[in-house]
């Protein structure tokens, strides 16, 4: 079986609160974006699960690759065969986009499908909720308000197609724990939800993502990424998570071909949505 999980960006995210547990109450808009990473999943050969990486370097002991936790998580419920895994990363890492949460997610509805499991997404989702707040997004892989933690999600209407995505990653990553730490939470004027049902031209200045208050200081390289897409006058520009990429997006006929040309020190895709 193969399969191809994509990255995500967030529309805005709002850091609200500290939850007495240390985590921290969010409210942000999730939307999959074509950047993918490539997956198989096939009998294994031998009598063990296996998991053989390729493209980008990752440096993780295959058992805590998220890939052989969504493999491990699912076997703890039900009986599973063993599988060979084949991942190439694609997607860069520590970059906000969700690219390892991404994989693990897939890795379960690959999963279910092979082995005619039967798991509704709903039960999918829950399994993934175990292995990272993004996880669950990506069993639905559609626009979601999520709040909570990040795993409480709700489907929002929100119709992107025909425009024109820039995203930028520095050569930098930015610790997701590091960034929560330097964040001041406060309930925003106005919510997420009510901000991206207007048009996307008059999201800029409204929309936006808390942690660059505090990330842009740190890593001058990811402000001034952003400072190099907003020259190019793009409808809506922000950082994605807790950084490092940035994203634009455009008009359809507003960005040229060559645009990626200007982030050759960084990770870029060019894509229309």
């Amino acid at each position: 079986m193969l399969l191809f999980p994509n990255a995500k960006i967030n529309l805005g995210l709002d850091i609200l609160r500290k939850r007495d547990d240390g985590y921290h109450d969010i409210e942000t808009v999730m939307v999959p974006v074509p950047w993918r990473d490539v997956l198989e999943i096939v009998p294994a050969q031998g009598e063990s699960t296996t998991l053989t990486v390729t493209g980008r370097h990752v440096d993780c002991p295959t058992e805590k690759n998220l890939v052989m936790k969504a493999y491990r998580a699912l076997e703890r419920e039900v009986s599973l065969p063993p599988v060979d895994i084949y991942l190439r990363k694609i997607v860069p890492d520590g970059a906000g986009l969700g690219g390892g949460s991404a994989d693990a997610a897939f890795t379960l509805r690959g999963l279910n499908e092979l082995f005619a499991l039967g798991y509704s997404d709903a039960e999918l989702a829950r399994v993934a909720s175990g292995l990272g707040a993004d996880c669950p997004f990506f069993i639905y892989n559609r626009p979601m308000l999520c709040t909570g933690t990040g795993t409480d999600m709700e489907p929002i209407d929100l119709d992107l197609s025909g425009l024109t995505i820039l995203i930028a990653k520095p050569r930098v990553s930015v610790p997701t724990a590091a960034a929560y730490s330097r964040t001041t939470p406060a309930i925003p004027a106005t919510r997420i939800s009510d901000i991206i049902s207007r048009p996307v031209a008059d999201w800029q200045g409204v929309l936006k993502n808390d942690f660059e208050a505090s990330v842009f200081p740190a890593y001058p390289a990811i402000a001034e990424v952003k400072e190099r897409i907003a020259r190019l006058a793009p409808l809506y520009t922000a950082m994605s998570g807790s950084g490092a990429s940035v994203f634009g997006l455009f008009a359809s006929d507003k960005l040229s071909p060559s645009a990626a040309e200007l982030f050759a020190d960084c990770d870029t895709l060019v894509a229309t949505l």
